[in-house]
């Protein structure tokens, strides 16, 4: 890890229990606490901390601050930093200890986290993720070599290490995330290439949903198990959860009840539709107890013995119902799952302990194997109409991610529902422009009182105005409403704010002047200039970008070796263009570029999602000097001299430079 620790921490035994993205991490928790009331003191971190993982998962308010006021008499005292994170290590180990297993806290497939701070990992879980990519890989050319890994070892991590199987699991989840053409895959690779891999997967992750706040580039090379399986349980989670949702499965209209409507579904995150399902069939059987986890509540198997003999009811065997044996149940049960093809990611004994992650992936399972909902959804019409509006969808898209990528406390699963309240607004707003929120005034969730988010909400216009975005007649209590033009609206400009800001940050280019859209339009046109190309961009919704070129040409621009040139298309026809584009938005992701636009924006030309690309472009280039540039050009070059085989994917010597996570844009 780079950077000096005591900027951080001075404590020398503090230093050598986090690693520098966990401080820092922890150090923004800190400053988003203390910044809420003005002051944060010892009586404040039982609450406060409840949204801090492992200490927040495994102990209730009362027991953390029982434990706390054993530990610290003057519960008035100020907190500062240090005393923080000592704090908090203490309330770990007091958590670890009443868990008695550190396999729940192993890895944050749950609440989307890529660290605990236990630095352990769950061995179940290993091996159920490895029994994943083994099966779900086992087909790639490139792998073939590697596979299948032995879950008894620890060769996951090493294979990990050159960041070729982590971009190739990110296209199972999301096929065609990543343009495979762009992944370096030679035999041997260089320390800057094998980089270039590891910057592509995370950008390319935190691009499908992952939250990856917590991890960086230097935590591959250093293999650092915990984050790295936290990362792929994550990437795991996205594909097991992708069906639940009304545009993949319309059946999923009949678990709405009658006094809500299905916009009330689609903002439910894909873990709590999982559970109003398995909760919907259970119904229908003598089980009395509803499912609120994936935990606890199935430790017994009983649920799952109820589930699945609705679901598939011709495996039926009455012995385990009968049988006391919480786990001969579990065993009972998965020789019913066998028969239907859903044994996968799960033992007996991960069921009696009451793993989330691989309960949650177990349910999935079935879920996409046989669901059990009617084929004719109800309310279609309706359905189509709520879906219908494409350009708003791939918007909301955009927008979610950029907000889940800035590491809020709330992750968002839609938009137009999770803003409603104002509170992850504000949040955002805080972290594009650190101190604009009066948080003292602020109404943190849940809240049940309509004036308290009107509350909120009315400090958004409040600073949106105060930052100049244009917003007239607009009042709090639109946003509340959840009028979805207006909430793109506002993200858009406070997206753009976002962009703009971190250009005019590098002070030593702007000398603190404001950049306005023009600059970078004119960055972009004197850079693919300077190459001598013809091309040109009028503005960001010029139709002649359709063909990609000019993306291509301004990325070569930046960094010559980029870009195979072998590899790009002329751009003519629609299958052309595209091919450009997907390579367009990974070759800028493994440059840094933390960009949240799809292939359709460049092919159909989103002025938006177009200005955002290009001022990510201009960002990376400004802030990475020259000579870092040309060591990356000439350590690529050396490098190439030592490959024996080579796909077609680079060119031999190809390598970028970026060693250090971008801005979001």
């Amino acid at each position: 890890m780079s950077g000096h620790w005591g900027i951080l921490v001075s404590d020398p035994w503090l230093q050598n229990q986090f690693t520098q993205v966990e401080l820092r991490s922890l150090k923004s928790q800190f400053v988003s606490m203390r910044r809420e009331s003005g002051r944060l003191t010892v009586g404040d971190l039982a609450s406060k901390m409840a949204r801090l993982k492992v200490v927040g998962e495994n102990l209730s308010e009362e027991e953390r601050g029982s434990y706390i006021q054993d530990l610290y008499q003057n519960t008035g005292e100020e907190v500062d930093f240090e005393l923080f994170l000592k704090v908090y290590l203490k309330l770990q180990t007091f958590a670890s200890s009443r868990t008695g297993s550190n396999a729940k806290n192993s890895s944050a497939f749950l609440k989307a986290a890529t660290t605990t701070l236990l630095h352990t990992i769950s061995e179940s879980e290993k091996a159920a993720y490895v029994a994943h990519i083994n099966n779900y890989l086992a087909g790639d050319e490139f792998l073939k070599k590697c596979l299948p890994i032995d879950p008894s070892t620890n060769d996951l991590f090493e294979i990990a290490k050159d960041g070729v199987l982590l971009c190739k699991l990110i296209n199972v989840a999301v096929p065609r995330t990543i343009d495979e053409r762009a992944i370096n895959t030679k035999r041997l690779l260089n320390p800057w290439e094998r980089n270039e891999n590891h910057t592509l997967c995370l950008n390319s992750a935190k691009a499908i949903g992952c939250t990856v706040v917590n991890i960086g580039t230097q935590d591959f090379i250093e293999g650092r198990r915990h984050l790295v399986l936290g990362l792929i349980s994550q990437i795991i989670k996205i594909q097991l959860l992708a069906d639940l949702n009304l545009k993949k499965t319309p059946q999923l209209l009949e678990l709405i009840n009658d006094s809500e409507g299905m916009e009330e579904l689609m903002s439910l995150a894909p873990e709590k539709i999982l559970l109003r399902w398995m909760n919907f069939h259970l119904k229908k059987t003598c089980y009395k107890k509803i499912v609120t986890n994936f935990s606890s509540d199935v430790r017994d198997a009983e649920a799952y013995a109820h589930l699945l003999n609705v679901l598939a009811p011709e495996y039926t065997n009455p012995s385990t119902l009968a049988v006391k044996n919480p786990y001969e149940r579990a065993k009972l049960v998965l020789e019913h799952a066998d028969k239907m093809g859903c044994k996968r990611y799960i033992t007996a004994r991960d069921i009696v302990e009451g793993s989330p992650n691989l309960n949650l992936a177990f349910v999935a399972h079935i879920f996409q194997h046989r669901n059990g909902l009617s084929t004719q959804a109800k309310q279609s019409s309706l359905l189509e109409n709520l879906l219908d509006d494409t350009q708003d969808s791939r918007e909301e898209r955009a927008f979610r991610l950029w907000i889940n990528s800035l590491g809020n406390s709330i992750y968002i699963n839609n938009v137009f529902e999770d803003v409603r309240n104002g509170w992850v607004l504000l949040e955002t707003l805080d972290k594009v422009s650190p101190g604009i929120v009066n948080w003292k005034i602020a109404n943190k969730p849940p809240i049940k009182l309509p004036f308290k988010k009107v509350e909120n909400c009315n400090q958004v216009v409040k600073i949106g105005k105060q930052l100049k975005f244009s917003l007239v007649n607009v009042a709090g209590n639109d946003i509340v409403q959840g009028y979805k033009k207006l909430i793109l609206a506002y993200l858009w400009q406070l997206m753009r704010y976002n962009i703009l800001q971190l250009l005019k940050n590098l002070r030593f280019h702007s000398h603190g002047k404001e950049i306005i859209d023009a600059d970078i339009l004119r960055w972009a046109n004197s850079k693919v200039s300077s190459l001598g190309s013809q091309s040109r961009m009028d503005s960001f919704k010029d139709k002649s970008l359709s063909d990609g070129i000019f993306f291509l040409e301004l990325l070569s621009s930046v960094q010559p070796r980029a870009v195979n040139w072998g590899l790009v298309t002329k751009g003519v026809t629609d299958q052309e263009k595209m091919m450009n584009a997907t390579y367009i938005i990974s070759i800028a992701r493994k440059l840094g570029c933390s960009i949240f636009l799809l292939p359709e924006d460049i092919t159909e030309v989103n002025q938006k999602m177009i200005l955002t690309l290009t001022a990510s472009i201009m960002y990376w280039f400004l802030k990475h000097p020259l000579e870092e540039r040309t060591v990356a050009n000439s350590d690529s070059e050396s490098g190439s001299q030592l490959e024996t085989t080579s796909n077609s994917t680079l060119d031999d010597s190809a390598s970028d430079s970026s060693t250090e996570e971008n801005g979001s844009m």
